[in-house]
């Protein structure tokens, strides 16, 4: 692995979209600014538009302009970044490419590292390494690595082909699939907050747990995502991938030590110990749901099936709820609860612990308020950790209430977070692949997903049914009922 500061040609086919435009060029001038990529790289931006080289560097320092360095020449920065116009078909197009990449490689003394970034719709994907292969840009003096957004195929069969395809021109070690949650700052310390603390730790198993639950709540709709939303669906769009890594992370047993290897070992470890779904128990661990139309902030916002591009009569799930059981030794018998959906009451990705109760509680009665011990992390749009705990009144009695012990990112702290996608394209630059999914993962998270998919599919769901600013359907509180806890409302005090 590669500690010294990077230096690349980074090569972003799709330089024209919305992704590049809002979290990548940010991302690498944020890079550039705290001394994390020297200036020996340089940026070239792959895409059908005919731009010229000057219209490419503004778009680049429009999308940086809330930026405010004055240690930083906006112009010098984006004076690395150059355009190419691009047709995948054409090999020509290829060589030419070549070329400009080994130009910019002498220019900027960049030692042959390449990173290709796909930015673009994943039809494209396996032509595109393809024709990379065949056309010798794959091979370099340096290093090459490749970074692939998801979706990552749409069922399993989809992304065998896919990973097929990629991998005839790339080595799983050069591969980088994205998931954007996995650099989010909370999310990478639930490693830290497990294995180095002894208070966690010891009792990171069934005998002090009752329950876990997951929560990734959106406010917002599908808006203009809404043909592509209609063939993913929240199953497939953040169960398959975002959800299912968290639950990884927060249930994988100590790795021998803290490479990509032996952290990735232990999460394929958790995933193959997932209880396997047949059809008929989907309707008892899952719960799918679609909003309906609904007041926010006195604004009638539309149902799901009023969107653009949504079939009217869509069978898609905006919401999905689960009980997941994890058959091994640390897990057998807790719960993992998740639930993500959007048009939700709050924005918020939280995960809670709850821990079990004492044998004999002598703080129980009428005169005493307690609850459960919860250990929360906040992942977004609040970071922090907080712990619930009971403790006395401030009064004459004895009588206990439940408090809590917080920790929160400040706001000065959260200027200088770094954000995920800046974490991720670091790491990738450097060669460490702890935060990317590995296609083992990716492989079992489809074949667990797709069961519940395809029973869905067999049978049309009674949509709409849950109101636009709820928390989502009855059924999805009922999951929790039938074993007898609830959703536990944690947002930090302000």
């Amino acid at each position: 692995m590669t500690t010294n500061t990077p230096k690349a040609v980074i090569v972003i086919f799709g330089a024209t979209g919305d992704l590049a435009n809002r979290k990548l060029y940010p991302s690498i001038y944020r890079l550039y600014r705290n001394g994390k990529l020297s200036d020996n790289f340089a940026v070239i931006g792959v895409a059908r538009r005919p731009l010229t080289n000057e219209d490419f560097q503004n778009n680049v320092k429009k999308s940086i302009e809330n930026f405010d360095d004055p240690h930083i020449d906006k112009d010098e920065f984006a004076s690395h970044f150059h355009y190419n116009p691009f047709d995948i078909q054409d090999l020509g197009h290829y060589q030419a490419l070549d070329k400009f990449i080994n130009a910019l490689d002498e220019k900027h003394q960049t030692e042959g590292n390449r990173l290709f970034y796909f930015s673009m719709a994943p039809n494209f994907f396996g032509t595109l390494a393809a024709n990379l292969k065949s056309e010798g840009l794959t091979t370099a003096k340096g290093w090459t690595r490749l970074v692939i957004e998801k979706p990552f195929g749409h069922d399993y069969p989809s992304a065998k082909e896919l990973n097929d395809q990629i991998r005839e021109a790339f080595d799983e070690d050069q591969i980088y699939r994205i998931d954007h949650y996995l650099g989010k700052e909370m999310v990478q310390n639930i490693e830290v907050i497990r294995f180095a603390n002894a208070l966690f730790e010891p009792l990171w198993n069934n005998q002090h747990i009752s329950n876990i639950q997951i929560t990734s709540s959106e406010v917002l709709g599908v808006e203009e995502r809404g043909r592509y939303y209609d063939s993913a669906g929240a199953l497939k769009d953040m169960v398959q991938n975002h959800m299912l890594q968290m639950m990884a992370l927060i249930a994988m047993d100590p790795p021998i030590k803290l490479s990509p290897e032996e952290i990735r070992s232990e999460k394929v470890k958790v995933l193959r110990a997932l209880r396997p779904m047949t059809e008929d128990d989907v309707h008892k661990y899952f719960v799918r749901g679609q909003y309906d139309k609904g007041l926010v902030n006195g604004e009638e916002l539309p149902a799901y099936r009023a969107g653009n591009g949504v079939d009217p009569d869509s069978n898609t799930d905006t919401f999905v709820a689960a009980k997941l059981m994890i058959d091994n030794f640390r897990w057998a018998g807790v719960p993992i609860y998740m639930r993500t959906g959007k048009r939700m009451k709050q924005k918020s990705t939280e995960i809670v612990v709850e821990f079990k109760d004492l044998p004999m509680n002598l703080y129980y009665g009428k005169e005493h308020d307690t609850r459960p011990n919860l250990l929360v992390i906040h992942v977004q749009p609040h970071e922090g950790i907080t712990l619930h705990v009971n403790a006395k009144k401030g009064d004459y009695s004895a009588s206990s209430t439940p408090i809590q012990l917080s920790y929160e990112n400040s706001s000065h702290d959260k200027m200088n977070t770094p954000e995920a996608y800046e974490i991720l394209l670091h790491d990738c630059m450097r060669g460490d692949s702890t935060n990317f999914t590995h296609w083992d993962e990716v492989a079992l998270s489809w074949k667990f997903v797709d069961v519940i998919a395809d029973a869905w599919g067999k049978k049309k769901a009674d949509f709409p049914n849950y109101e636009t600013g709820s928390n989502g359907p009855k059924a999805a509180d009922d999951l929790l009922a039938e074993d007898g806890f609830q959703w536990w409302d944690v947002t930090p005090n302000k």
